[in-house]
């Protein structure tokens, strides 16, 4: 308990007062719709009025959120300042996508509550219109405000036409049909199988939230919902007047006709600061992407990994972090995030991509990766970088122990760690806290260690000569091998080096006994804590969260960090 506290204790308490303000706007909202002023409107609707106005106070409070987690430059800001007070507060932000899918999903379920409810406020509004009987409260209560057209209640003004109409006719229902193609379309195209196979799809098809947005703030202007004004309720009682409706406005009656407003929109009051906010976040991504980029190195991995070394004035970087990159000659309006290979000590910023996609495959032909020649430095493609932006990977060195396991190209962010270890440690930097490092990495095919291979092999040369191999220990395993592959490593398996990646340590097949794992590392550091960061796909972070939550021996803490990818 004490470690699912520390790892998942504040997400909890997050995800609960989030839930806990939702539930409180429902319920609250719901009850202000059942107060005397809107006693006629409950008269013609029912308790769907109800029904339609809480789910929109929900909708208010999730779309002031939605944006904030996707503020790129105002998370790094947060996560600097909030990690000197508080490391695991500031690890809350490194789940920023997390929380804007749920709040996303929470959008969606009120969007359906909303719409459900006013179907049947439009068909009820629809009905009491063409009653014709005035011996009906609801046909009498319609027909107010027809003359001058000032006072009404009922949105429908003839009985001379339809639902479906008015919905297109009308401001509330031509925004409402708008917001809910863009809403279908934003979450549709966020599925994860059309993310990762159609990227472009997503991208594009995610910055409708736009239209949304412009939707939201001109959904309430028709002021389709409406009741009595205050004053009218202080000289006409609905509760005392309702059966008196024959006579409302006649001399001597004391129940004058009521007059009815709309409710002024107040949705732009939740959005216009996060929308704010979100502009300034443009603005700094576009004066970022306008700063000359220099392309200084390409290397063309066998395993078809492009690696990009570049340089940019004033660019600073931690271990870790990422960056957004756009090639404009391949697409103006396209960013793609990959993170930086290369350390803080460096003097250039490095990527290293996997060709995996159209975009991909169109920076590896501009770089000339299909061609046998050497290029010029000035053929080579005009790159765009925004960033860089923190990840949890970053706290790294806050820890004495650390475990850091990649899954196939996953490995990247512990490029630039490994890397800045060995340069702290060539410099003889005596601020480093970390005492001990175990480095695991999972990939499926041989091909994909030949591009980190060098980086290891360097490393275990230097630990070496300084006498520290008892600094980093790294495991790597082969999770899925050929049959002839197996039968030559087979006989090369007794060699000095090892016959796929060439270091000393020898690769392993198969998969990590991880409960092994982490028992020994317990063991072996008895009150310790313990950061494990993992770059890699989710199964892979629900068995290591698992893991992290069940492993407490000695005192033994371990501290789960993430990337998924």
């Amino acid at each position: 308990m004490g470690n699912f506290a520390a790892n998942e204790g504040l997400s909890i308490f997050v995800i609960l007062v989030w839930l806990g303000i939702n539930v409180f706007l429902f319920v609250n909202s719901y009850m202000a719709f059942l107060v005397d002023r809107y006693y006629y409107t409950r008269v013609i609707l029912g308790h769907a009025l109800s029904w339609a106005r809480a789910p929109a106070a929900c909708l208010n409070f999730n779309c002031l959120l939605i944006l904030l987690p996707v503020c790129r430059n105002l998370l790094s800001f947060l996560r600097g300042s909030i990690q000197y007070c508080s490391r695991t507060a500031a690890r809350q932000l490194d789940r920023n996508l997390t929380f804007h899918k749920l709040v996303a999903y929470m959008i969606a379920l009120h969007t359906a509550i909303h719409i459900i409810a006013h179907l049947f406020n439009f068909e009820r509004f629809m009905d009491s219109q063409i009653m014709i009987n005035s011996s009906h409260l609801p046909y009498v209560l319609s027909q107010i405000g027809n003359n001058d057209n000032r006072s009404y209640l009922n949105p429908i003004r003839t009985n001379e036409t339809n639902p479906t109409i008015v919905m297109f006719t009308t401001i509330a229902g031509l925004t409402g049909v708008v917001i809910t193609l863009a809403l279908i379309l934003i979450i549709t195209s966020s599925m994860e199988v059309i993310r990762r196979s159609y990227f472009e799809v997503f991208w594009f098809t995610h910055h409708l939230f736009i239209v949304f947005f412009i939707g939201l703030v001109a959904h309430g202007i028709g002021r389709i919902v409406r009741g009595q004004t205050v004053e009218s309720v202080k000289v006409h009682d609905p509760v005392e007047c309702h059966s008196k409706f024959e006579t409302w406005g006649q001399n001597g009656t004391d129940c004058p006709e009521p007059i009815f407003a709309g409710n002024p929109p107040m949705t732009w009051k939740w959005v216009v600061c996060p929308m704010f906010l979100y502009v300034c976040e443009r603005l700094v991504r576009f004066y970022r992407s306008q700063q000359k980029v220099v392309i200084t190195k390409v290397v063309m991995h066998p395993s078809k990994t492009l690696e990009l070394q570049m340089k940019k004035k004033g660019f600073k970087m931690e271990v870790g972090q990422y960056v957004f990159m756009q090639c404009p000659s391949i697409s103006q309006l396209e960013w793609h995030p990959f993170t930086l290979t290369s350390a803080p000590e460096e003097d250039h910023l490095s990527v290293h991509i996997r060709i995996v996609g159209d975009w991909t495959q169109a920076l590896y032909t501009a770089c000339g990766g299909d061609k046998t020649v050497v290029l010029d430095a000035w053929t080579l493609p005009k790159m765009a970088v925004d960033g860089p932006f923190g990840t949890a990977s970053e706290d790294v060195f806050r820890y004495e122990v650390v475990m850091l396991v990649g899954a196939g190209i996953g490995v990247t962010p512990f490029a630039s760690v490994l890397k800045s270890v060995w340069y702290k440690h060539v410099q003889e930097n005596k601020n480093v806290f970390t005492k001990k490092i175990y480095f695991y990495w999972l990939c499926p095919e041989t091909q994909a260690f030949e591009w980190f291979a060098d980086l290891l092999q360097s490393l275990e040369r230097q630990m070496n000569e300084k006498e520290l191999r008892d600094f980093l220990s790294y495991n790597i395993y082969l999770t899925r091998w050929k049959d002839a592959e197996a039968a030559h490593l087979r006989v090369q398996y007794e060699a000095e080096d090892d016959p796929i990646t060439g270091l000393k340590q020898k690769t392993r097949y198969g998969k990590p006994n991880w409960d092994n794992e982490f028992s020994a590392i317990a063991t072996q550091h008895p009150g310790s804590k313990v950061g494990v960061f993992l770059c890699g796909p989710t199964a892979l972070a629900t068995a290591l969260g698992k893991q992290c939550m069940s492993h407490t021996e000695s005192g033994t803490e371990f501290i789960f960090n993430k990337e998924n990818f």
